[in-house]
């Protein structure tokens, strides 16, 4: 059951920092409760490397559903920061969704989650 932002009753502010060591798809950040919903505020894609790097992101279903792309081979200069997503896009988890990120090589980017989650 969807649930109510109007009727909250604690929203609670998190972040999650990840180092890609693997050029996987990495279930960066997943809601799997019922009775909670997630907002992504932020994804800032960090390269601390010397060299470029490609991010690719998807959304996927739990349920079995097919995976959303939301962005695919954005290339991430060297030591630089990418924002792949800002809180004015409003992307919100429900129950069962993930959001997916892959990195085109291992341990050159890392990136940090800022979420809430709503109950």
């Amino acid at each position: 059951m969807p649930v109510n932002i109007a009727a909250a009753t604690s929203i609670v502010g998190k972040t999650k920092v990840f180092q890609m060591n693997t050029t996987s798809l990495d279930e960066a950040l997943d809601n799997q409760s019922a009775t909670e919903l997630v907002k992504i505020n932020s994804v800032v894609i960090t390269n601390l490397a010397n060299a470029d790097a490609d991010v690719s992101g998807t959304i996927s279903d739990a349920s079995g559903g097919s995976d959303v792309i939301i962005a695919h081979l954005i290339t991430v200069p060297a030591k630089t920061n990418l924002v792949l997503i800002s809180a004015d896009m409003r992307i919100y988890l429900e129950e069962n969704k993930a959001i997916n990120l892959q990195a085109s090589v291992a341990n050159r980017l890392g990136y940090c989650i800022s979420y809430e989650v709503i109950s």
